[in-house]
């Protein structure tokens, strides 16, 4: 029925036979994170509001594992349970909670009137195409501000005192939602 090529294979895998290799220690392809809003509606606030906070989770999982990502994506799905990415890819790789903020919000942005036609029940973040935070091509900066120094001064408090003993003021009173236990990355 299968044919002889795929009914071998599916016999010796049925039996544990499997020549392939296991890749263990593989790192993951993106690191993500995601919220379900409900079907109630909800205001363009509160939709920024939890880009705001997804996109510091992800960044702060990120900066742990020492990864940095080129791409953001952006994960929708609205009230008819359909679904929809937009992802947009950045020139050099970072794990910047502002970079990933803004491309993020652009996304959004982009994304807002579909919103306010449709409803939305969910929305997540993602970061894919990651490597080794040690590993990048270095950029010149042209900028005397460095960033990248706050969110490591954020994520050691963090580590220190609790993922909640500091939070952006747009999170100020809002419901964090269910956190979930956390895979090694």
């Amino acid at each position: 029925m299968l044919g002889r090529a795929s009914g071998r294979h599916l016999h010796a895998l049925a039996h544990n036979l499997d020549p392939r290799p296991v890749q263990h220690r593989r790192r993951r392809g993106s690191i993500g994170s995601q919220r379900a809003r409900g079907r109630a509606r909800c205001s363009p606030q509160d939709v920024d509001a939890d880009v705001v906070a997804l996109v510091d989770r992800v960044t702060r999982r990120m900066r742990t594992a020492k990864r940095v990502g080129r791409t953001v994506v952006l994960r929708l799905r609205f009230a008819d349970y359909t679904r929809a990415t937009r992802s947009h890819t950045l020139p050099q790789a970072t794990a910047s909670t502002e970079t990933v903020l803004t491309t993020a919000r652009a996304l959004l942005a982009a994304a807002m009137p579909t919103i306010e036609l449709r409803g939305l029940t969910l929305v997540g973040v993602a970061v894919t195409n990651l490597s080794d935070a040690n590993a990048v091509q270095l950029a010149l900066r042209l900028d005397a501000c460095d960033r990248d120094a706050l969110d490591v001064v954020l994520d050691e408090v963090r580590e220190r005192y609790g993922a909640t003993s500091m939070t952006r003021a747009v999170l100020l009173g809002r419901d964090r939602g269910f956190t979930m236990p956390l895979l090694p990355d």
